[in-house]
């Protein structure tokens, strides 16, 4: 293979990586490109999860066997059956080498290759494949997993210059990688609150769009749980700000805890002491249930004074709930409601009659219309 055309494979493997939006996607596009690049039939991403002591397969691109699927759930093996991801890379590593791909065949390695897997030498056999190149893929100095290119029984056997080749493509599939790990981060970091770990605003404010656009299209029920965090100024006023903060992720691992009570709920951070829960399928009564709980185990926390809950769901009579702000209002004036009454249990839009005239017609105090989002909505 021409240098030209191997640097147009490699232009091109970086392409098909840069192109991908999700994981996935870029699992496929490195894998299809490598094999491009490689003349080879079938390639596979595997990632080697340390923790477990496995090599998952990611995906499985090309010509693929019967029982082979593109993102398979479960297909994994022991790392003890491939030593050479555990004990050769790192005898390389040591002796100051780079980790670099070999060759094997089905009929064991190939001339002047390490090793021998007995693992991979039967899955070539069984599958009808002749042979195999394995790239190990480093990522931030460490062994991230692998690029496993093969190709037919009958064809011609990889070489040398295709496994430097391999070890190249490798270094560019690491390198995009990484880049996603990078996108992947700051995405994560622009919806989540950096204090509690927990979704924010704008988190919400996305979901929120979603299940309320598939509320309109199945009547799938949509609550919201909006909590304001009482005595944390006194906290922050009598202890100082580091036991204010302690207090709010206390607070936010509780709302997390209540949250996993309901399928697929969103805990978040709104901002300063106050939080939500967004859930989308769970009735009414079982959001209410947890709510319940959740105030309960609120006003058992050191410092603080507990919360004032208020909820609102589109599963209770709170009529046509046509926008987010629409739902916030709801679940504001309901808060509101808890908070002056200083309940010790949630306020129910739609259950509580005092709720639905005050979200119409929220209170003149400044201070309190900040409770009601977009109060013109």
């Amino acid at each position: 293979m021409g240098e030209d055309v191997r640097l147009r494979a490699v232009v091109a493997l970086a392409q098909a990586m840069a192109a991908a939006r999700t994981p996935r996607e870029l699992w496929r596009g490195a894998a299809a490109a490598a094999c491009d690049a490689l003349r080879g039939s079938f390639a596979a991403l595997s990632v080697w999860e340390r923790d477990r002591g496995r090599l998952k397969v990611l995906v499985n691109a090309g010509a693929r066997a019967p029982d082979e699927e593109e993102f398979p759930d479960g297909e994994t093996y022991p790392v003890h059956r491939f030593p050479e991801i555990t004990e050769f890379l790192h005898e390389q590593w040591a002796g100051g080498g780079a980790p670099r791909a070999w060759v094997e065949t089905a009929d064991g390695p190939a001339q002047g290759e390490h090793g021998y897997s007995h693992q991979r030498v039967d899955a070539l056999r069984r599958r009808g494949r002749g042979c195999c190149v394995v790239a190990p893929i480093v990522l931030h100095g460490r062994a991230w997993g692998e690029l496993y290119v093969a190709r037919p029984a009958g064809e011609p056997v990889f070489g040398r210059d295709d496994a430097d080749f391999a070890t190249v493509l490798a270094q560019v599939v690491a390198a995009g990688i990484a880049q996603q790990e990078r996108l992947e981060e700051v995405r994560r970091l622009a919806f989540t609150d950096p204090l509690t770990g927990l979704a924010n605003r704008r988190a919400v404010d996305v979901r929120l769009d979603e299940v309320l656009e598939q509320h309109r299209a199945d009547g799938s029920v949509v609550s919201l749980v909006v909590c304001d965090l009482n005595g944390l100024k006194r906290v922050n006023d009598t202890h100082g700000h580091a036991a204010g903060d302690r207090l709010l992720e206390r607070f936010g691992s509780v709302l997390s805890l209540c949250g996993a009570m309901l399928p697929g709920a969103l805990a978040a951070r709104l901002g300063g002491d106050e939080f939500c829960l967004l859930t989308a399928g769970p009735s009414a009564d079982d959001v209410v249930k947890v709510a319940e709980e959740l105030c309960e185990r609120a006003g058992g926390l050191k410092l603080g004074e507990g919360v004032a809950c208020g909820v609102a769901s589109t599963g209770d009579p709170i009529g046509a709930v046509r926008s987010a702000r629409r739902l916030f209002r709801l679940a504001d004036a309901a808060q509101y409601r808890a908070k002056a009454a200083r309940a010790t249990g949630p306020v129910v839009a739609g259950r509580d009659d005092s709720v639905l005239p005050l979200a119409d017609t929220p209170p003149p105090s400044p201070q309190d219309r900040r409770r009601f989002r977009d109060a013109r909505g």
